[in-house]
Parts: structure tokens; sequence; C-alpha cells
């Protein structure tokens, strides 16, 4: 899940400043489950933005939709249709920077703006808490180190074990943190993988992760 969270208020104002009638787009997926950018936080936003302008004296119109996911085509051609319909001019997305791209993309005369700073892709771990799980590396090693990311869960992201400031299974950072290198053994001795540990391995390769936009095709054979 992509968790995300508000940027500050007059920043959004910056943003659209220039605007006359402004639509805040809800997202009805991940942003809708981390609290940061469902209907309600729409409709919210909405509102501080009426009061905000109504103190400065400036009648712009504020109206809210909810898309059900601004990173599908379908979804985002049938809410253009309906911005192109009621005249807005501006689109402030409450999705995560995908969804942002995929609205200005398909309204290029629009301006379309971020309500939502996208953080990382993460997990439930207690309630409306989220943890970083995956650091999008594109060079996955889940299979050798038994489920735990070492870019992520790792303070400072080793490929080849702890470091020396692992301390009674915790992270030197913090005695709250449990080191990743020793819940990856741990595991990986329950597995009876343990020597998967002995080989030494090479640097990741960070191009994976940085050559720009990626495009993933479904191969043949057992895709849905």
């Amino acid at each position: 899940m992509i968790v995300a969270k508000g940027k500050p208020l007059s920043q959004v104002v910056d943003m659209v400043s220039d605007r006359e009638r402004i639509l805040v787009a809800a997202c009805a997926e991940c942003v809708t489950v981390c609290q940061a950018g469902g209907e309600k936080e729409a409709v919210s936003l909405a509102q501080a933005l009426r009061l905000w302008w109504k103190k400065a004296g400036v009648p712009w119109t504020v109206e809210t939709a909810t898309i059900q996911r601004q990173c599908e085509p379908e979804w985002v051609e049938e809410a253009a249709a309906m911005v192109e319909a009621k005249g807005y001019d501006a689109i402030i997305s409450m999705a995560c920077g995908v969804g942002v791209q995929f609205l200005a993309r398909r309204c290029p005369k629009l301006r379309v703006v971020p309500a939502l700073d996208t953080m990382f892709g993460g997990g439930t771990v207690a309630p409306a808490v989220w943890q970083e799980f995956c650091g999008f590396c594109g060079d996955c090693v889940l299979d050798k180190t038994a489920g735990v990311c070492p870019v992520v869960r790792c303070a400072k992201s080793l490929s080849n074990g702890p470091c020396g400031g692992s301390s009674g299974g915790h992270c030197e950072v913090s005695p709250d943190i449990p080191c990743a290198w020793v819940e990856i053994y741990e595991r990986l001795l329950l597995q009876g993988h343990g020597e998967d540990l002995e080989g030494i391995v090479p640097p990741k390769d960070w191009s994976k992760a940085s050559l720009g936009p990626r495009k993933v095709t479904k191969q043949g054979g057992g895709g849905r």
C-alpha cells in the first residue's frame, strides 16, 4: 500500500491561487486506507479552502469528487469527462504521486496539483499506524533474506549481515528497533537455510531503481 500525508493548507492554497473553479479529487484506494486522501479528507480540505478564501474575500468555487483509482485510465477518463463538463480550471489531487500524474496527463490544459506528499510503500502494523516495508529498489532479494527487506528494515541498508552497532538483537539507532539481520538469521534457521548467509552478496544494482520511468509487462503463463 502507498502511504501519504497531507501538505500544509497554505501550500495547497498557493498552488491554485490563480484559479477560480477547483475540484478536490479524492482517491478511494491506498490514501483512503491511510486516512490521507479519501472522501472524508477531501471534504475537509474543500471546507478549509472555502473558509480560507472567504476570509480573503475571494469567491472561488471548490467542489469535491471521489475517483475510485486515480492510477487507472478508465477511472481517470470518467473523471476527466466530468471535469470538462463542469468547467473546472484546476484539480487538487488527493492521490499518491502516480494518481496526480495520471490526471495531469489526461487533463493537460488544467492545473493539476498534489494535496499529499507520497511517503513510502508500507503496511498496517497497528490501528492507524503504517510502517515502511518496501523501498521499491527494483532488485528484490526477499527470497534470500527470509522475507525481511534489508533495504528498509536495516537502518544502513546493509546486504551482508548486521553492522558492529547491533546489540542484543536491536539496532544501534534505537533500542526499540529490532535488528533486521538478527531477524533474517533467526528466520533462516527456522527454515533450515542458515547456510544462505555464508555467501557474499554483491553490491545492489541501484540503477534498477533510478533509471527513470519503468514498465512491467505481464509475462505469459499463469497471469490473470
